[in-house]
């Protein structure tokens, strides 16, 4: 079990990982060796998570988020295959949990009177700086 919150948590069974050579420096090791993940972990049908925070994680994860609605996270930073599944695991919950955050709706508001008061004053303070820079003909 993958523990998201005290309410929230993701069974094992719904995740899916591949194991996969990782790309970049690595020596020798890097050619013989399939340490990178590919954890594959499918939002649009997991009955673990509420219907409003699967659509803020796919909203949330981009192009991440393959046509089917399968969440894809490449791990390959570390050279063990268990630091990289741990960190394809942490990267799943942190966005998980930033997809459980409601943002606040926003309330359109209007500036009030002394706002626009300030604006009008510091466009015309402006205009008088650029006017002093203006050239002035000379009449000699």
């Amino acid at each position: 079990m993958l523990e998201i919150s005290n309410t929230i948590s993701i069974d094992d069974r719904e995740l899916e990982e591949r194991f996969i050579r990782a790309s970049g420096p690595g020596g020798q090791n890097v050619n013989k060796v399939s340490t990178a993940v590919e954890l594959r972990f499918d939002v649009r049908r997991s009955p673990s998570l509420p219907e409003a925070v699967r659509t803020r994680l796919v909203r949330i994860a981009g192009r991440r988020v393959t046509d089917d609605g399968v969440l894809v996270i490449r791990a390959e930073r570390h050279r063990t295959q268990e630091r990289n599944r741990e960190d394809a695991r942490a990267r799943l919950v942190a966005l998980v949990r930033e997809a459980l955050y409601v943002p606040k709706k926003r309330i359109a508001t209007k500036p009030g009177r002394a706002a626009k008061a300030r604006r009008v004053d510091t466009k015309v303070k402006r205009g008088g700086v650029k006017k002093l820079r203006q050239s002035r003909p000379s009449f000699d």
